[in-house]
C-alpha cells in the first residue's frame, strides 16, 4: 500500500480541514486514482462530502478493489500540521508506517535566506597613462568615484532549504468497514439558488440563533435544551426560483426575518439531467419557476427547510474557504449545499464540497 502526492494548494487545504474539523473530530478519507474524498458524518448534525483536487503528481498503489485506500484521519492534527506549512515553498504528503503505526507524513520544504549582501566594489577607470588602480578613487574634482550603472547586490552565501516532517497517526480502514458508508441521496430539488456571501449569511444566522437562545432561557438562566436537539433553536431557510432567499426565526416571543433578492438561479445543464431538455422541462424547479414573483411578495413558489441554528452556523464556516455556493432545496426534506472552491488552474476541474442537512419537521 503506497500513497504520495504533492500538495497543490496548501492554503485551500488548510481552510478546508478547519471547516471540516468544526463538524467532527475525524474524517473518512478515500484515496483513489481519480480523486480524494473527505467525509465527516457526525453523530448529530450535518454530514459533509468533499471531493477535492488538492493534490498533484499523485501516486497510489493498493491491493484493494479499484486501487483505493480508506483512512480515518484526525482533522485537528492534520489542520495543525498544514498550518505550519503556510510559508512553505513545497509540501508533500505520503502514507508511511513507524513502529507498526500507520502515519500520514507531511514533508515541508522552506527556503531560508542564509546570507547578507556583500558590498560591490567599483574600480575607477584607467588613468591617462593606462594605469588601472583596481579600487575606487576620487574624480578630478575630488568627488568619490561613482558608476552610472546600478549593480545588484552580491550575496556571499546562497539561500538554503529547511525540511520539516510532521507525522499524523491514522487508521487504515478495511473495505468492509466503509462498505455501508455512501453519500446520501435526495430527490431532485424544488429550488436551486446561488447563496449570498456565506460570511454575511453566517453573521445574520448567528445573530438570530443568539436571539432564540436568549428568548428560551428559563428564570434560573438555563436554556432548557442542553443535549436535546428537538428543543434547540431552529431557523427557517427558504428560497424561490426568482432569486429570493429568506432566513426566518419564529418563536413564541418573536418573529423576525431577513430577505435577499436578485440572487442567481443557475440554469440546469441538459447533460447532467436525465432526459436532457425534456427532463429539464419536467424538473420540479422548472414547475416552481412558474409560481411566485421576482419580489418574493407572494407566498407561492417557496421551498422551505428548518435547520438547527448552531449546526447551520458551523456549516457556514466553510465561507472562509471562498468560492460560489449553490443551495438545493428539497421542500420540507433536506438542504444540499455545493461549495465550488476556487481553482488556481482555470482550465482544471473544480473542487466541490457537498453538505447534506436534513430538515426538521415544523
Amino acid at each position: 500500500m503506497r500513497f504520495r502526492a504533492d500538495i497543490q494548494n496548501n492554503n485551500v487545504f488548510t481552510k478546508l480541514t478547519a471547516s471540516l474539523a468544526s463538524l467532527g473530530p475525524v474524517a473518512w478519507v478515500k484515496l483513489s486514482n481519480e480523486d480524494v474524498r473527505f467525509t465527516v458524518i457526525p453523530d448529530n448534525g450535518s454530514s459533509v462530502w468533499a471531493k477535492d483536487q488538492i493534490f498533484e503528481t499523485y501516486t497510489i498503489q493498493s491491493a484493494a478493489e479499484n486501487n483505493t485506500i480508506n483512512l480515518e484521519v484526525p482533522l485537528q492534527n492534520l489542520h495543525r500540521a498544514l498550518k505550519s506549512a503556510q510559508n512553505a515553498s513545497h509540501a508533500s504528503i505520503r502514507l508511511t508506517k513507524k513502529n507498526n503505526i500507520p502515519l500520514l507524513s507531511l514533508t515541508i520544504t522552506t527556503a531560508i535566506f542564509a546570507g547578507a549582501p556583500k558590498p560591490v566594489a567599483h574600480s575607477a577607470p584607467p588613468d591617462q597613462h593606462g594605469y588601472d588602480p583596481g579600487y575606487p578613487t576620487d574624480d578630478e574634482f575630488g568627488n568619490p568615484f561613482l558608476t552610472d550603472e546600478l549593480d545588484e547586490p552580491v550575496y556571499d552565501r546562497p539561500n538554503r532549504e529547511t525540511i520539516i516532517t510532521q507525522d499524523i497517526p491514522i487508521k487504515v480502514l478495511s473495505p468492509a468497514v466503509v462498505a455501508g458508508l455512501s453519500e446520501p441521496r435526495a430527490r431532485e430539488p424544488d429550488v436551486h439558488i446561488q447563496l449570498p456571501p456565506l460570511l454575511q449569511l453566517k453573521s445574520i444566522s448567528d445573530r438570530f440563533t443568539k436571539l432564540a437562545v436568549s428568548s428560551m432561557k428559563t428564570p434560573n438562566g438555563s436554556t432548557g435544551f442542553r443535549g436535546n436537539t428537538a428543543r434547540a433553536p431552529k431557523l427557517e431557510l427558504s428560497a424561490n426560483m426568482h432569486g429570493c432567499l429568506r432566513l426566518r426565526l419564529k418563536t413564541d416571543a418573536m418573529d423576525i426575518s431577513s430577505k435577499w433578492t436578485g440572487l442567481n438561479n443557475p440554469e440546469l445543464d441538459p447533460q447532467t439531467i436525465e432526459g436532457g431538455e425534456e427532463g429539464i422541462a419536467q424538473h420540479p424547479s422548472t414547475r416552481m419557476r412558474t409560481r411566485g414573483d421576482p419580489e418574493g411578495i407572494s407566498d407561492e413558489g417557496w421551498a422551505v427547510v428548518r435547520l438547527d441554528g448552531k449546526d447551520w452556523g458551523k456549516v457556514l464556516g466553510i465561507g472562509r474557504v471562498g468560492g460560489r455556493v449553490i443551495a438545493c432545496f428539497c421542500d420540507e426534506h433536506a438542504l444540499i449545499l455545493y461549495v465550488y472552491l476556487t481553482n488556481e488552474d482555470a482550465a482544471g476541474p473544480e473542487s466541490v464540497i457537498t453538505y447534506y442537512i436534513s430538515s426538521y419537521s415544523q
